[in-house]
């Protein structure tokens, strides 16, 4: 009997599992299957080494003379390469069954069509059956979170809950390069038939496999010094009640935040909360969609659940595009063309929500520097979920204002720069902004100087016969500002300003003052005209003695008394004045008494 296998028959150990039906038989084995593992081999791909595998353990038997092998045809043309996936090699083995006068054993249904159209004698063997995975699930325990594997090494296992796990050794005795391959056999074989199985990357010495809900890694030389297979699986699934999370974010999340990133360092829970965020969406009514590679996130079939199309996140994005989510969850951002993805699609109006790594919450901005403008950030995040040991650590948010960064003095240095605040209560953590030709991030320290403190206790003595209750702050070491009640504004300010102004040169320092609560009040008509370098703003008579405050847009700027005259007048060149001019250029000012 002549038997001609294709390569799926060799990839799956037919042969050798067939042997006793085999016995006297010649196996004619195509030198197209042998260049297609030898190629398959030296990019790495498991197939190919456990082809080269089962044809050594052919050549054993025939040394023990259960059966004869015999090579023939040629190696792949450059050409007969490049048309492999198109079936030609496939054509080419038919051929030779052909002129060989034997039967073509496969593993491949439209081989064996093919086969039989050409009147070849064929034997089907069906490629797969449903594997128990017994070699790995005897590692695993409901508490492993990872399982490392290594030849020469004992098994090794993370266990417990993401911020609470202890690397456990599972086993005393080493493992071997024979266990480690039985193990990647059985893997493969699964990824490759089950439905539940992908391989989502193979490169030389590499390939990373989604089977359920494992995410399955296997190294091996020259990429790493051994064969190594990492499991990495989530152990818990959890909604987002389960993270105790305030009332102020969760409105948060379900009213505004579109451009949300989940920042945290590996390992503390970050594609967990995600998938949480996923499910809260689509619990609210929402179409939700991931990009992932590899895809693991824990979600309902509702949540349809992307990989790079033909290896490219853009192609997916512009699928995406059409089908038009509301939320996608874009499952890790890492290289530059995800960030830019990312950036596109939500400026594109869909809600997104990335996980990055990094070790603090500011990194993960860091990470969009250089690769999207620093305008555009706060239009791309405006919410950062900083996660750690499982937990929701620390929430920044974004914003895009024009003002003089902290630490400068001078006006003229106003510049668009981000603020990245404390979202639960506000403070001002960061400010990033063009530095020279740089953009660059510097923490905002609140924390007072002795020095501070001391000109705080001068400045409250001289403000405290005026309000008692007075707030004082710093906006840097030559400028306070001084919160005090609306009534009170005038008398600290005094007639023409001179008291603000005995009480700056005495103490050494410019003094802004700002009513604790900037109220609107009554709207008061005025006009305003220029003379010389002063503004003028002129008033009724009724408004005679009386303080108003002056706001550009729906922002406070500065309150005065009106004098006996019905005017009063700004100087251009002063920060207020300064201030005043584009709102008036504008038509937005606005007073009130």
């Amino acid at each position: 009997m002549k038997i001609v296998p294709d390569t799926s028959v060799i990839i799956n150990g037919i042969l050798t599992s067939k042997i006793n039906e085999l016995k006297g038989a010649t196996i004619v084995i195509p030198e197209f299957v042998t260049s297609e593992l030898q190629a398959q081999a030296s990019r790495g791909r498991d197939i190919g080494f456990r082809g080269l595998e089962e044809i050594k353990k052919l050549r054993e038997l025939e040394k023990k003379g259960v059966i004869k092998i015999t090579k023939v045809g040629r190696k792949q043309t450059l050409e007969e390469i490049k048309l492999a996936k198109s079936g030609r090699i496939d054509s080419l083995i038919i051929d030779i069954a052909k002129m060989s006068k034997a039967v073509l054993y496969t593993c491949d249904y439209v081989q064996k069509l093919a086969a039989e159209a050409e009147g070849v004698e064929t034997k089907y063997f069906e490629s797969y059956k449903k594997v128990s995975l017994k070699k790995i699930k005897s590692l695993l325990t409901d508490d492993t979170m990872s399982l490392h594997l290594k030849e020469g090494v004992p098994p090794m296992a993370k266990r417990g809950r993401p911020g609470d796990f202890k690397l456990v050794k599972v086993k005393n005795s080493v493992i071997s390069k024979k266990d480690l391959e039985d193990i990647i056999s059985e893997i493969t074989t699964a990824a490759r038939y089950e439905s539940s199985g992908f391989f989502e990357f193979g490169s030389h010495g590499v390939s990373v496999i989604q089977l359920g809900n494992m995410r399955i890694l296997i190294a091996r030389p020259p990429f790493s010094d051994g064969i190594e297979i990492t499991i990495v699986r989530p152990i818990t699934k959890v909604s987002l009640d389960d993270y105790k999370l305030s009332k102020k974010l969760k409105e948060r999340l379900d009213e505004r935040a579109e451009g949300i990133l989940i920042a945290g360092p590996p390992g503390s829970g970050k594609s967990t909360f995600a998938s949480s965020l996923a499910e809260f969406y689509r619990s609210k009514g929402k179409i939700v969609k991931t990009m992932e590679s590899p895809r693991d996130l824990q979600v309902g079939k509702e949540i349809t659940q992307y990989a790079p199309l033909e290896g490219s996140f853009e192609k997916t994005a512009d699928v995406l595009l059409l089908v038009r989510p509301d939320y996608t969850i874009f499952d890790e951002v890492r290289k530059t063309d995800h960030f830019r993805v990312f950036s596109d699609m939500r400026l594109a109006g869909i809600g997104m929500v990335g996980v990055v790594h990094a070790t603090e919450p500011i990194d993960a901005i860091q990470r969009f520097m250089g690769r999207v403008e620093l305008g555009v950030i706060p239009h791309v995040i405006d919410t950062i979920i900083f996660i750690k040991d499982g937990k929701v650590k620390k929430v920044y948010t974004l914003n895009l204002v024009v003002r003089t960064p902290t630490g400068m003095n001078e006006s003229d240095l106003a510049r668009p720069l981000v603020e990245v605040r404390d979202f639960e209560n506000g403070e001002l953590k960061y400010e990033v902004y063009t530095y020279g030709e740089e953009n660059v991030v510097i923490p905002v320290n609140k924390q007072e100087t002795s020095l501070q403190k001391l000109a705080k206790e001068k400045i409250y003595e001289m403000i405290k016969k005026f309000d008692e209750d007075v707030e004082i702050s710093f906006i840097n070491d030559g400028k306070v500002l001084v919160r005090v009640s609306n009534p009170k504004i005038p008398k600290i300010i005094g007639k023409k300003g001179r008291m603000i102004q005995k009480i700056e040169k005495k103490l050494g320092v410019s003094i802004d003052v700002e009513p604790k609560v900037p109220a609107f009040g009554d709207r008061v008509d005025f006009n305003v005209s220029e003379k010389g370098n002063s503004i003028i703003f002129t008033f009724n008579d009724s408004m005679k003695g009386k303080n108003v405050n002056f706001y550009s847009g729906n922002e406070y700027v500065f309150s005065a008394t009106v004098g006996h005259t019905g005017v009063i007048r700004i100087n251009k060149t002063s920060e207020v004045g300064k201030h005043l001019l584009p709102g008036i250029i504008k038509d937005k000012i606005h007073i009130f008494s």
